[in-house]
């Protein structure tokens, strides 16, 4: 898995950079070469969708996710198990619904493209899957080994 998790941080960093460097590239285009970057914007809007949904599984994985570890770290130790055996078990349901609603929306969407670049949507709704699922099974990891101990930060 950790090889996975390593594969997965090289592309996110890559569409990160894609986020960086498209907007960039547009400016510079037009600023100094007076030439319009055609769907700069499209494909910028899109790379953040891959970005999100591809990160998704890393973040959850790190336990980074957002945790009311106050509210928690209040509960008596038993309750406190429970409770994160509950989060887990319901966040591995609503991830693989919303896996799962997603690959339908895939066979639907097959001939649909972004309007300007002509992009497939199947590659956003693949990402999007791809979010989920990953993070569906990073939960299940998760009732088998817990994440991190909670920890409370006060800012």
């Amino acid at each position: 898995m950790e090889t996975a998790m390593r594969i997965l941080t090289a592309v996110v960093v890559v569409l990160m950079a894609g986020i960086i460097l498209v907007p960039m590239a547009q400016v510079v285009m037009r600023g100094v070469f007076g030439l319009p970057f055609i769907g700069a914007e499209e494909l910028t809007r899109f790379l953040l969708i891959c970005l999100i949904f591809c990160a998704y599984p890393l973040v959850v994985e790190a336990g980074e996710n957002i945790v009311m570890g106050e509210f928690k770290a209040a509960m008596p130790r038993t309750l406190r198990g429970i409770v994160n055996v509950t989060i887990s078990v319901s966040a591995v349901a609503v991830t693989g619904f919303f896996a799962y609603v997603t690959a339908a929306n895939i066979t639907k969407n097959l001939d649909n493209a972004t309007p300007t670049l002509g992009i497939p949507f199947v590659i956003f709704l693949g990402a999007t899957l791809f979010g989920f699922a990953g993070a569906a099974i990073v939960h299940l990891v998760h009732l088998r080994k817990p994440p991190q101990a909670d920890t409370n930060v006060s800012i």
